[in-house]
């Protein structure tokens, strides 16, 4: 029997996002093992920062630099993928491909922005420029257009048959590298947006999530989210959860989720009520939500921690039955026609 062979690619993302305010510090000249990465600041670069956050005017156009150097003996092929910045559940900026929807408050996609090439070869031992096109809106911006580039190397055939052959763990190192643009120094005041509560799964548990956004062009720094959930008309609270140290990216949203620790999910009429704060802002929103028999049905039935309960399946039980009461008959007939036919020979033994 052929073994089923799994492998499991992880891609360890490497922000290259210097920002105080913005994400985690990292440096310039990382090594992925296989090919290093430089950002070459132009002029209207705003500080000494390891990604590039830049001054523009409308209708500007500008093309920026990183090199990439191939660091082994042989060719390589870097993927290349630009995407907006975006806010995960975790309150955590994401400037790398990803799932998540974007705002109905986004006026302008970074990637109809910023352009590259989907891929870059690189030489053995070579150095390469990738080039990125800037082109920005005619009308004046005030706050920031902001996402990543991220550079990859793509595996080739061989690498991919000898990884499937050994049955590899395999770990894909990607660098993204921080975009901001900017045009005024006008300050951008933060504004948040309640959308809506509704019934889901986080980790493969049942959860209720709150959806709000982040509706202006600047970075909403130092959110907390405070959310609990009741019953509609009861002041009893049946899930909270409250966490800090959050951060939304410009023009995006979150779905922030509470677990339901556990428990069946139950259809019915809910309250929502949360609460976020940003510095010295803060939002409040309560609102009623419904979570519908077919939602509850779907969920429970998809939750980890839940041992379902399964009726007495008769069908099963009666198709079992029937089965072993063939084959009894089928084996007694068997026994009957063996005892026969040895009681046959006998007879005709004696006879002789």
């Amino acid at each position: 029997m052929k073994k089923i062979k799994h492998i499991i690619f992880s891609t360890l993302i490497l922000y290259i996002l210097g920002m105080t305010a913005y994400a985690q510090v990292t440096y310039a000249n990382e090594d992925t093992g296989n090919f290093n990465y430089k950002v070459i600041r132009p002029e209207n670069q705003n500080g000494y920062a390891n990604y590039f956050d830049l001054n523009m005017n409308p209708n500007q156009n500008q093309t920026v630099q990183i090199e990439l150097t191939n660091i082994t003996d042989k060719d390589l092929e870097i993927g290349i993928s630009l995407n907006g910045a975006k806010t995960n559940s975790n309150g955590v900026l994401e400037f790398g491909p990803s799932k998540l929807e974007k705002d109905a408050s986004l006026k302008y996609e970074f990637k109809d922005i910023v352009k590259g090439p989907e891929k870059v070869n690189i030489p053995p031992k070579g150095t390469v420029p990738l080039n990125l096109d800037i082109a920005m809106p005619a009308e004046s911006y005030d706050g920031i257009i902001t996402g990543g580039v991220q550079m990859q190397v793509i595996p080739s055939e061989e690498t991919k048959k000898k990884e499937e052959k050994e049955q590899q763990i395999v770990n894909r190192y990607a660098f993204v590298v921080g975009i901001v643009l900017r045009e005024t120094d006008t300050p951008v005041q933060p504004e948040v947006k309640f959308n809506k509560f509704y019934a889901g799964l986080t980790n493969y548990r049942n959860a209720v999530y709150a959806n709000f956004s982040n509706v202006e062009s600047e970075f909403l720094n130092n959110m907390s989210i405070d959310l609990q959930v009741t019953k509609k008309g009861s002041d009893e609270v049946l899930y909270d959860t409250t966490k800090t140290d959050m951060r939304m990216a410009p023009n995006s949203m979150i779905n922030f989720p509470v677990e339901m620790n556990g428990e069946r999910m139950e259809a019915g009429d809910y309250t929502g009520h949360i609460l976020v704060k940003s510095n010295d802002k803060k939002w409040e929103w309560s609102d009623d939500f419904t979570i519908t028999q077919k939602e509850a049905d779907k969920y429970n039935a998809q939750d980890v921690t839940l041992v379902q309960e399964r009726g007495v399946d008769w069908k099963l039980i009666a198709l079992i039955v029937g089965g072993v009461f063939i084959i009894a008959i089928i084996v007694f007939v068997i026994i009957r026609v063996v005892k026969k036919k040895q009681k046959q020979k006998k007879k005709k033994k004696k006879k002789k």
